[in-house]
């Protein structure tokens, strides 16, 4: 059964991409651990009687949505978790404000690559992340709202250092006033 299996994903990604590699069975294999992983947490919260709201809060969602921004970025790019990523990805060259772009390994298998294409993308990590952080609202809510906090406060903060940033190159790029201008507030006047 397994080699009739693989000899459809074969046929099937020869015909799906015929001149580029994509391991359809490891994007399969990856998307089923997601569902068992979703279903798994489901089951554990209706065993237990958590209680899911009918409605998540307005505030929960920003919280919530703000945080799966930065911690996706952070897993996915940040030079500091590079070796959860090295597995399954190699160095290409540095992305700017601290933050690495690499290339997913091909050699290994179809499994090892959908990881690879998974964790270096924060776009695609950031699904498994809502629903980890999402869950934790179900079963962890005040520690929950704590960490993502800390992930949005994060973020925030690297979004005042980028205009910080951007507001003092456009502050040295302007001209200096000639000393036969009067000045005003480090300007010239024209």
């Amino acid at each position: 059964m397994t080699s009739s299996v693989r000899g459809r994903f074969a046929r099937l990604r020869r015909q799906y991409a015929p001149h580029e590699h994509r391991p359809l069975e490891g994007y399969a294999a990856t998307m089923g651990a997601f569902g068992v992983l979703a279903g798994s947490l489901a089951v554990v919260a209706k065993a237990t009687g958590r209680t899911v709201p009918e409605r998540p809060a307005v505030a929960d969602v920003v919280l919530i949505s703000i945080a799966t921004h930065k911690l996706s970025r952070l897993i996915a790019k940040d030079s500091v978790t590079s070796p959860l990523r090295a597995p399954f990805t190699r160095y290409s060259e540095p992305g700017g404000s601290a933050e690495l772009n690499e290339e997913v390994r091909d050699e290994g298998s179809p499994i090892r690559h959908s990881i690879g294409e998974l964790i270096s993308c924060p776009f695609c990590l950031a699904v498994w992340v809502a629903t980890g952080l999402t869950s934790g609202l179900v079963f962890a809510p005040r520690l929950t709202r704590l960490a993502a906090t800390v992930f949005t406060a994060t973020a925030a903060s690297d979004f005042l250092q980028m205009a910080y940033s951007l507001a003092k190159e456009a502050a040295e790029g302007d001209p200096e006033p000639e000393p036969s201008q009067p000045a005003l507030n480090g300007r010239a006047l024209a």
